[in-house]
């Protein structure tokens, strides 16, 4: 593919160095830029800055108790080793990076959309140098390596700035170590840019405007609880309204906004700073996890003294929700009178907009969709991505959210009071706005957004 196919010189040259005859067909310029991009990635650069950090490093190198966090010098290949890995991480969008001594390698991961893409690297004498770097510039102790260890650093990667989250934890062939990267330069999201359906954004949307009570936003980690509380506090965050959050960690900085960041070391934690808080006369609370009987409890009488309380639970679903809530020890009346809606999410890979085409299902993905609905076999047509430079051929592009809302009145409230779990069940499957992940997942399907496979996978989680 040529942006210029009449370039007769360089079609010779093609031809000349193939040793073939060539034949040329026109293709865009920011294509053909986008599969250079992805085609000739930073893995061999990693590659080759990891083997001249191991021929350049000697036994007193490989402390760098150099304290300079400029990724961007020329003269230290640890250095350089980093600002390409982080330079892969950014340009494939990956959401953490793993770097894990093996035997006789390092493996270097990243999480691409919920999957991790691996990279060996040769060079095991590297490992303890970049480990040690990161460490340094995270503020950790470099010396301690029986106990994990948490800390942040930092980073600007292709005029974008990076929060980067380092945990560490002792493995059999040395320390294993997880970033977790926060792009500080993306813009967050509105509440109608999340991918919510028409009806569940109505319903979310009009418990958010209540002047008091309690949301919850409950999913496993990484089901996008974070990216749908910061959309929310995006809508709420206006001159005459007050927001503090309680968070572990800040993961983006937003205006206006008073965040705070628990610290277990000190005691500052979701109950002491929620018991502070409350003196400081918020009108919205957001809290990032309810972990605890003590926290849910000054959740709720804040939620029942006035204020808009958002948080999150790790709970599978809408309905389980309010049970988790009865067995942590919440009173009935008191979760009947405050709670307004619960929204449960996960989150599934969207199939590639280059690539997509119809999807022939396998026996094993009809028998499975026959047992929850012998009607979709028979009337839709499923899609999948059969891989391109895109999608690094996976197939996927990205991820999409999948949302089941539950708004808690009348007759749902009543049970809670009554803290009756199966009428609440059977009631709560019989609302007009709900419906479960499952079948959230299996619209996206159709829709040809995600595929069969990633719905299936979903379930497994619920």
């Amino acid at each position: 593919g040529m942006v210029d196919p009449q370039d007769l010189l360089a079609h010779e040259e093609m031809e000349r160095i193939l040793k073939k005859k060539v034949e040329t067909a026109l293709i865009r310029e920011d294509d053909l830029l986008y599969v250079l991009d992805n085609m000739y990635r930073r893995t061999e650069e990693i590659t080759h800055f990891a083997e001249t950090l191991s021929a350049e490093l000697t036994p007193t190198e490989l402390n760098l108790f150099s304290e300079t966090q400029d990724f961007t010098s020329e003269d230290l290949p640890v250095v350089n080793l980093l600002r390409s890995i982080f330079e892969d991480a950014a340009q494939i969008n990956a959401s953490d990076i793993h770097i894990e001594p093996g035997e006789n390698v390092l493996r270097i991961r990243l999480r691409v959309d919920g999957v991790l893409q691996e990279q060996i690297i040769e060079e095991k004498t590297v490992t303890q140098a970049l480990v040690q770097r990161i460490k340094l510039v995270s503020g950790l102790n470099i010396a301690e390596k029986r106990l994990p260890q948490d800390g942040r650093f930092s980073i600007k990667v292709k005029n974008k700035s990076y929060d980067v989250r380092v945990s560490t934890i002792p493995v059999q062939y040395g320390e294993s170590l997880v970033m977790r990267l926060l792009n500080q330069s993306d813009t967050l999201l509105q509440l109608d840019q999340i991918g919510m359906p028409e009806a569940v954004y109505q319903y979310y949307s009009q418990a958010l405007s209540a002047s008091y009570g309690l949301i919850l936003i409950v999913g496993p980690t990484g089901s996008g609880k974070t990216t749908t509380l910061y959309a929310s506090l995006n809508d709420l965050n206006k001159p005459e309204d007050k927001i503090i959050t309680v968070e572990d960690p800040v993961e983006y900085r937003l205006p206006r906004i008073n965040q705070i960041q628990v610290n277990s070391k000190i005691d500052l934690t979701f109950a002491s700073v929620l018991r502070a808080i409350l003196r400081q006369d918020p009108d919205i609370i957001m809290i990032g996890e309810i972990r605890d009987h003590e926290t849910m409890e000054i959740a709720l009488r804040a939620a029942m003294t006035g204020h808009l309380v958002l948080g999150t639970l790790h709970t599978n679903d809408t309905i389980s929700t309010a049970t988790r809530l009865l067995d942590m020890g919440a009173e009935g009346y008191l979760v009947a009178s405050v709670l307004r809606c619960i929204l449960a999410q996960r989150l599934v890979r969207r199939i590639c907009e280059k690539c997509i085409t119809d999807d022939p299902l396998t026996s094993a993905e009809k028998t499975w969709l026959e047992s929850v609905d012998p009607h979709l076999t028979v009337d839709s047509h499923f899609k999948h991505g059969t891989g391109c430079s895109h999608c690094h051929h996976t197939g996927y592009l990205g991820r999409v959210c999948v949302f089941e809302c539950l708004p808690i009145s009348g007759d749902l409230a009543e049970a809670l009071r009554q803290s009756d779990t199966g009428a609440f069940l059977r009631l709560g499957q019989q609302q007009p706005v709900y419906r479960s992940l499952l079948q959230a997942g299996l619209d996206l399907a159709v829709k040809g957004i995600t595929t069969v496979r990633e719905v299936i996978s979903m379930a497994g989680a619920i």
